[in-house]
């Protein structure tokens, strides 16, 4: 499986970046320069069915992780200095963390469990619901903290996203993957895909936990700042950026 990776910067550490369900490398546009900046090989992964990368029918949480393995393996990254998976690039990372063995593995409002065994002909359907409402126009207006640059990159990532690869995975076998002691998450107060009980069970692992109050699903568009302060351990030498839209930063 052919998966299109995004890299920038010539650092002598190597970073992994992992989009959620119906995003693409380009979610990252902001974090990925920030990273550049500290000294980071920014690897930006389209997950199968999203972007640019191939198409899979068959998909499961394994398969998805075994194809970043080797995507990862192939651009030279193996054991990348950090790895940072969102929602469903969480889950990826998580199910993948035993091959690409990172130094650090930060997990960003992630489910942790894939629930699996849905009807696949109705899953793709939804999917493809949700998709197409996922133009510029209506994403400006659901989704306010979105700069007019975040909607055009969401939008197109829409356009690329291929409902039933995605209808794949939710019609396979359910799994759990959980993050190994010393990973970091960071959550949504409140949040829909890490409940205060997991939060504790995460933490009773060795797992730091790290809430980022009021934040929308997507942390880093919402809440930028906050993001970048709660990982410090990914952040601290870099500097803030500008948007490649000349706005300038934003939080």
């Amino acid at each position: 499986m052919g998966l299109h990776i995004d890299e920038s910067g010539v650092g002598p550490r190597v970073a992994v970046l992992l989009h959620g369900m119906m995003g693409s490398f380009e979610s990252w546009w902001r974090v990925a320069p920030l990273l550049v900046s500290g000294g980071y090989r920014v690897l930006a992964i389209d997950l199968p069915g999203h972007g640019l990368s191939d198409r899979d029918r068959k998909l499961t949480v394994e398969r998805a992780a075994d194809a970043v393995a080797a995507a990862v393996d192939e651009a030279g990254g193996a054991r990348p200095a950090l790895a940072i998976g969102h929602s469903f690039g969480g889950l990826v990372l998580a199910a993948a963390s035993a091959r690409l063995a990172p130094e650090l593995a930060v997990f960003v409002d992630a489910p942790f469990a894939s629930r699996g065994g849905r009807d696949r002909v109705t899953a793709t359907a939804e999917y493809d619901r949700d998709r197409r409402h996922r133009s510029a126009e209506e994403l400006k207006a659901t989704k306010p903290y979105y700069s007019e640059y975040d909607c055009m990159v969401e939008a197109r990532a829409a356009e690329r996203f291929d409902p039933a690869t995605a209808g794949a995975v939710a019609a396979a076998g359910s799994g759990s993957w959980y993050p190994v002691a010393g990973s970091i998450v960071v959550r949504a107060n409140p949040s829909n895909y890490v409940s205060d009980d997991e939060a504790a069970a995460l933490t009773r692992r060795g797992v730091l936990v790290r809430d980022i109050a009021g934040a929308a699903h997507s942390v880093w568009y919402s809440n930028f700042d906050d993001f970048v302060s709660a990982l410090p351990e990914a952040f601290a030498s870099a500097g803030e950026t500008s948007r490649p839209d000349g706005s300038g930063g934003r939080t």
